[in-house]
């Protein structure tokens, strides 16, 4: 039998009502939103479980309401999840990955995640940037597409996501500038992402340097198992490279393919991911074909989950 892996969402994979159902079965998970939301100074639970979406879907809001639906999971799951070898989360799921490989706490996640919110807002609402994810445009087509847009104004690949889906950002001329010549370059398509600013990209630069600030004082241990990270896509447990690539990762691409390869190069052949929704589960399947992939995201899913663990 192969190896598992954990992995952890990030943005665009939130909905209202997420986590609603281990929040009123779970003394323990009201007490993680509780303290939750002392520390973000807001109620946490009724931004995710009344919204409206359109609240949700800031950032601000969005990246806590994610990670806290992972924590809330792992709260519940408590030590009844097996052997599980990696672990590893996609852009704001690095963090939800650091607190289960026991690198970060619960509570410094959950602040760390305030601030880089904070942070990334404020950023975002600094400069007109944008994204856009191309498919079909790899390789060298790709590395011309980008030296042509950036004629135009700042713009570097964000996500590789999946075989044959990247996601490109910077500034909005330079990335409407992408769109409009894509086809030249290969893509098949090529389509504007609805978000607040350009993630991962050196927009993201004064965002950067406050995350900085704030992970420089938190107290980070090494992994109890490895987690592969977005910059490097590679497993890694010293505390201080782990510090510095959540750093490096604000204005960095994600390697999420890499990632997944990665971890199948190392024998996982088991994927679960951990909080709301389906995304990462999507671009696994694409990646890793063949392995076994699924996910927790209520508590009947959970339920499921620790019948397979105990069978």
């Amino acid at each position: 039998m192969g190896k598992t892996a954990f992995i952890f969402p990030g943005q665009a994979s939130q909905y209202v009502g997420m986590a609603k159902d281990f929040y009123d079965s779970s003394p323990e998970v009201k007490k993680l939103y509780d303290r939750a939301s002392e520390i973000l100074g807001y109620d946490l639970a009724d931004v995710s479980f009344s919204g409206p979406i359109e609240k949700l879907t800031q950032t601000v809001y969005t990246q806590p309401a994610i990670l806290v639906h992972s924590l809330a999971v792992l709260t519940e799951m408590g030590d009844d999840f097996g052997e599980v070898e990696f672990a590893a989360g996609h852009s704001l799921g690095e963090y939800s990955a650091l607190a289960f490989a026991g690198v970060l706490s619960f509570e410094d996640s959950i602040l760390a995640v305030k601030e880089r919110s904070r942070a990334m807002q404020s950023a975002c609402d600094a400069a007109e940037g944008t994204m856009a994810a191309l498919i079909g445009c790899e390789g060298e087509n790709l590395e011309k597409l980008l030296e042509e847009a950036s004629k135009t104004g700042i713009i570097q690949p964000a996500n590789f996501n999946s075989p044959g889906q990247v996601a490109v950002s910077g500034d909005r001329k330079a990335v409407e500038k992408a769109i409009e010549i894509a086809k030249d370059f290969g893509a098949k398509k090529a389509i504007p992402l609805q978000v607040g600013g350009a993630f991962h990209s050196p927009l993201m630069e004064s965002a950067r340097a406050e995350v900085e600030a704030v992970l420089s004082k938190m107290d980070f241990k090494d992994g109890r198992i490895a987690v592969v990270t977005n910059v490097e896509a590679k497993g890694e447990k010293d505390s201080g490279h782990l510090r510095e690539l959540l750093i490096r990762q604000i204005t960095s691409p994600v390697l999420w393919k890499q990632t997944v390869d990665h971890m199948v190069e190392n024998g996982v052949d088991r994927f679960i991911e951990i909080g709301p929704g389906k995304v990462l589960s999507g671009l696994v399947k694409r990646s890793a074909k063949g392995s076994n992939i699924g996910n927790i995201d209520t508590v009947e899913d959970l339920k499921k989950f620790k019948e397979t663990v105990s069978a």
